[in-house]
């Protein structure tokens, strides 16, 4: 499961990518260091942990221990999880400060009821998409991952997990699972705009329905366009009267709006924009 700082482009099960030459090869390659200390310092602070006393935090995937150096830095304790034999070998020898397991999460968190105050992960929760076996069911480890990560931390307590997502489908697969599993929460995206700099945050509270954080980089943009929120309950694109608002007005000029962000050309705003026609005969 191990985190890599980058989008990985590879199809094969993350305990055979990540051997003993790339785990090297990756903890040591400064610009990878870099990324992962700062999406690990953001993670962090979606956590919104509080200022006057230690935490003990789960990092999910891991790998070598460099989004763990960042959690020491901050003056708290962790545990990391990571299926790749090789990169907790690596985190052993730069003699990281928290405990290591080696385990697959799509088995399940084997941890005790509210033992953690937060969890992290960076760049690892896509893997559980993946049907590296025929007994593999990305749905059910999915599950099995949120339904047992849900149980092992406190209540009241924070999840950011930051993710690759291959496409809107696999998004939709996770959170929904999530949401299924009793979390609440939604998708803080940093950047939205830019292709570089854009990060996905899944943040999901556990118990208690808290204030979803802004993005970074969303300042002069409609956060509503770029979080997506969940509850326990299902939501359907529609408005309270039951009807579709796909195709409304409102849908029309915020799909008009964000072409223009694109810098596409689009037609400018007019009364009759979003009015139905009439039928030709």
């Amino acid at each position: 499961m191990a985190g890599s700082g980058r989008r990985p482009e590879h199809r094969g099960p993350p305990e055979l990518f990540y051997d003993e030459a790339e785990a090297r090869k990756y903890t040591q390659n400064s610009r990878v260091v870099e990324i992962q200390s700062q999406m690990s310092e953001r993670a962090v602070e979606l956590l919104g942990l509080p200022e006057d006393r230690p935490c003990l935090l789960l990092d999910v995937g891991c790998g070598s221990g460099l989004s763990g150096d960042y959690i020491s830095e901050e003056g708290h304790y962790w545990i990391g999880m990571d299926i790749s034999p090789a990169m907790l070998d690596v985190a052993v020898e730069r003699e990281v400060e928290g405990d290591l397991l080696l385990a697959d999460v799509g088995h399940g968190i084997p941890f005790r009821p509210g033992m953690f105050d937060g969890c992290i992960s960076i760049s690892a929760v896509q893997w559980l998409c993946n049907a590296d076996k025929k007994s593999h069911s990305p749905p059910k480890r999915l599950y099995r991952f949120f339904s047992t990560l849900y149980t092992a931390l406190a209540r009241g307590s924070r999840a950011v997990l930051q993710l690759y997502p291959e496409n809107s489908e696999q998004l939709e697969l996770i959170t929904a699972q999530a949401m299924r599993a009793g979390f609440t929460g939604g998708m803080v995206v940093d950047y939205p705009n830019s292709t570089k700099a854009k990060k996905f945050f899944l943040c999901l509270f556990v118990g208690t329905s808290g204030t979803l954080p802004k993005g970074l980089g969303t300042e002069c943009v409609n956060e509503e366009l770029h979080q997506a929120k969940f509850t326990n309950e299902r939501t359907r694109f529609r408005n309270v009267k039951g009807k579709s608002v796909k195709k409304s007005r409102d849908w029309i000029l915020e799909k008009k709006e964000r072409r223009r962000r694109q810098g596409k050309e689009v037609r400018a705003d007019t009364k009759y924009t979003g009015r139905k026609r009439r039928p030709h005969f």
